[in-house]
C-alpha cells in the first residue's frame, strides 16, 4: 500500500489546502475590506493611491518643465504657480509633481529587488535548513550591519549619481531583514498539516514551496516591504538634500536642499517638498500598520491552510 493510500480520503480532504483561484480572490477581498474598515486604514489606502496616481500621471499634471525658468524669482504661491517659484523662477509645483515619480520609481525598484532577493533567500534557508540555512543567514547578518546611507554615498562618489545606482545599492543591502522574516514564516509553515498532506500526496519540494508555503508567507513579506519603502523614500530624499541625487531629474530632496538659502524669505520652497515627503512616509507607514492589522486578525489572511 502506498503512503497516499494509507491516509483516509476524508482526512486528506480535510488537510489539503484549497486550490488557487477563488479562495485567493475572496481572501484578498477580505483583507481589503478589513484594510478600509478603520479610518487610519482607509486614509492610508487613499493617500497611497493618490501618490501612485500622481506619480503615474506626473508628465500630464506638471504644467512646466521643472528646470525651466517660467516666472519671476521667488514668486509666492498664486493661481499661475500654485506652489510658487524658486530662486531662479522655476515652477515648484511641477518639481513636486515630477519628484513624486522619482521617489516612487526608487521605492518601487528597491521594493521589487528586496522582495525577490529576500523572499528567495528566506524560502531557501527556511525550507532546506542545515548548512544552507547557516550560510545564508550569516550572509544576511553581514549585509545587515552595513550602513546603507553611507554606502550609497560611497557608490555615488565612485560611479556618479543615478537612480539606477541608487536602486541597486539600496535593493542589494536592504533584503536581509525580509529574508529573516520569510525564513521564520517558512520554518513554521513547513510543519503545518496541509504541507504534510501535500507531501503525502506526492508533491515535490518545488511544488510544496511554490503552491503551499509561498502564498502563506507572502502577506507577511509584503507588509515588511511596505514599511521598508518609507525608509527608502527618506534615504533618497536625504541624498537629494545633500546634492547627491540624480541632477537630471526632479526630486523632493533636491527641492528641499535648494530651499536652504531662502528659508527666511520664501517659506514655500521648504514647506511643500517637506509636506510631500512627510505625506508619503506617513502614508506608507500607515499602510504597513493597517496591513499588519488586517492580515493578523482571524480570517484576514489571503493565504491557504492557515
Amino acid at each position: 500500500m502506498s503512503t497516499r493510500d494509507s491516509i483516509p480520503a476524508s482526512a486528506t480532504a480535510e488537510l489539503a489546502p484549497a486550490r488557487v483561484g477563488p479562495v485567493h480572490d475572496d481572501g484578498r477581498r477580505r483583507v481589503l475590506a478589513r484594510l478600509v474598515r478603520t479610518p487610519l486604514g482607509a486614509a492610508s489606502v487613499a493617500l497611497t493611491t493618490v501618490l501612485c496616481l500622481v506619480g503615474l500621471l506626473a508628465p500630464a499634471l506638471a504644467p512646466h518643465d521643472p528646470f525651466a525658468i517660467v516666472g519671476p524669482s521667488l514668486d509666492p504661491p498664486s493661481l499661475d504657480h500654485p506652489m510658487g517659484t524658486d530662486g531662479l523662477g522655476r515652477d515648484l509645483f511641477s518639481g513636486v509633481v515630477l519628484g513624486t515619480r522619482t521617489s516612487l520609481t526608487v521605492a518601487g525598484g528597491v521594493g521589487m529587488l528586496v522582495l525577490a532577493i529576500g523572499g528567495a533567500v528566506g524560502l531557501l534557508a527556511g525550507y532546506r535548513g542545515g548548512w544552507t540555512d547557516h550560510v545564508l543567514m550569516r550572509l544576511a547578518e553581514l549585509l545587515q550591519v552595513l550602513p546603507r546611507f553611507f554606502l550609497a554615498i560611497v557608490v555615488i562618489a565612485l560611479f556618479g549619481p543615478g537612480l539606477d545606482r541608487l536602486v541597486l545599492v539600496l535593493g542589494l543591502t536592504s533584503w536581509p531583514i525580509l529574508a529573516r522574516v520569510v525564513r521564520s514564516e517558512v520554518l513554521s509553515l513547513k510543519e503545518r498539516e496541509f504541507v504534510d498532506a501535500a507531501r503525502a500526496g506526492g508533491a515535490g519540494p518545488a511544488r510544496i514551496v511554490m503552491r503551499e508555503i509561498l502564498p502563506n508567507a507572502l502577506p507577511t513579506a509584503v507588509v515588511y516591504v511596505g514599511l521598508l519603502l518609507a525608509q527608502v523614500l527618506l534615504v533618497e530624499a536625504s541624498l537629494g538634500f545633500l546634492g547627491l541625487g540624480d541632477p537630471n531629474v526632479a526630486s523632493w530632496g533636491y527641492l528641499a536642499g535648494q530651499a536652504q538659502r531662502f528659508l527666511r524669505v520664501a517659506w514655500w520652497l521648504s514647506v511643500f517638498p517637506g509636506l510631500a515627503i512627510a505625506t508619503a512616509v506617513v502614508a506608507l507607514n500607515l499602510l504597513g500598520d493597517a496591513l499588519t492589522d488586517a492580515l493578523g486578525r482571524p480570517g484576514g489572511g489571503g493565504g491557504r491552510g492557515r
